[in-house]
């Protein structure tokens, strides 16, 4: 790979993957990036112990893998006018592990939500959860509504903002997002304190709500300045919301193209290497989900 940061994708045969192959390669022509696609096989440590079995096995993921690979190459082409510079590489171990270690040098790494082998009643696969909390890079989780098996490039780029270094780092990936597919941006704010419920009493008008919202309102403001500065082309939407940020984002998704959000905002726990909004919406999202956090 070059000095450059690839897009790394993931490729696994899948429906899942696919969709994920085709979202990585509308992004790295839209960066201007290389595509880099990777198949992980892994060999279970008892076939070792016949070391004719492990051969055939051997071979057999190695064809395999090859095959992948060469169709999602393909797939990557087909899908976008404009040409690519594709790599393909095959690893053997720990899928999870691999990709993880493969996010420290990648701009951004691309999985399905679900892989194979995955069980049918899963929203968010295993390799997917452990790679969402665990990556270097931002990770883009393909997951919702498709159009004959490809992921939406109609519609806004939606970031959630709070204020936290995470969400700022979100900004970021989301202007970024926005200015290279000509999108626009809407970007949310959303709060909630349970001293202003209207069960309690209170009303929008109320000192304490108005106070509150005309608070997150200059946040909002303060957080987009210098990114309007450097991005002037994109159009942002600000949306400042009293409810759950899940529950407006999600809502957000069903005709966005991209929800970008920080992988844990300010009333995260310090530990939680996934906050509950970001890891909410890998399970409810109708489209792709970008989750980004500080470097």
């Amino acid at each position: 790979m070059t000095g450059i940061k690839p897009i790394v994708v993931g490729a696994d045969g899948s429906e899942s993957s696919s969709a994920a192959v085709a979202w990585a390669a509308r992004a790295a022509a839209a960066l201007s990036l290389p595509l880099h696609i990777v198949t992980v096989v892994h060999m279970p440590a008892f076939y070792y112990s016949e070391p004719y079995l492990a051969e055939s096995f051997k071979t057999e993921l190695e064809d395999t893998a090859k095959a992948r690979l060469g169709s999602a190459r393909l797939h990557a082409k087909q899908t976008v006018d404009a040409p690519l510079d594709i790599t393909t590489e095959r690893h053997e171990g720990k899928v999870s592990q691999t990709l993880i270690d493969l996010s420290a040098s990648a701009h951004m790494v691309v999985l399905g939500s679900r892989g194979h082998g995955e069980l049918t009643g899963l929203l968010v696969g295993s390799v997917t959860s452990a790679v969402a909390a665990h990556a270097q890079c931002p990770l883009v989780v393909v997951r919702g509504r498709t159009l004959d098996g490809l992921p939406p490039t109609e519609g806004p780029i939606v970031v959630g903002v709070d204020g936290s270094e995470h969400s700022e780092h979100a900004l970021e990936m989301a202007f970024e997002q926005s200015s290279a597919r000509s999108a626009s941006l809407i970007a949310v704010n959303v709060w909630s304190d349970v001293s202003v419920q209207p069960s309690l009493g209170a009303v929008p008008d109320d000192p304490l709500w108005s106070g509150i919202q005309t608070g997150e309102e200059v946040v909002l403001s303060e957080r987009l300045a210098g990114f309007q500065e450097r991005y002037p082309d994109v159009r942002v939407e600000r949306v400042v919301a009293r409810d759950r940020p899940v529950r407006v984002l999600s809502e957000f998704a069903e005709k966005a193209q991209l929800i970008v959000v920080g992988s844990r905002g300010r009333g995260g726990f310090r530990g939680m290497l996934l906050g509950s909004t970001s890891n909410a919406l890998l399970h409810t999202a109708d489209c792709p989900v970008m989750i980004v956090r500080p470097q």
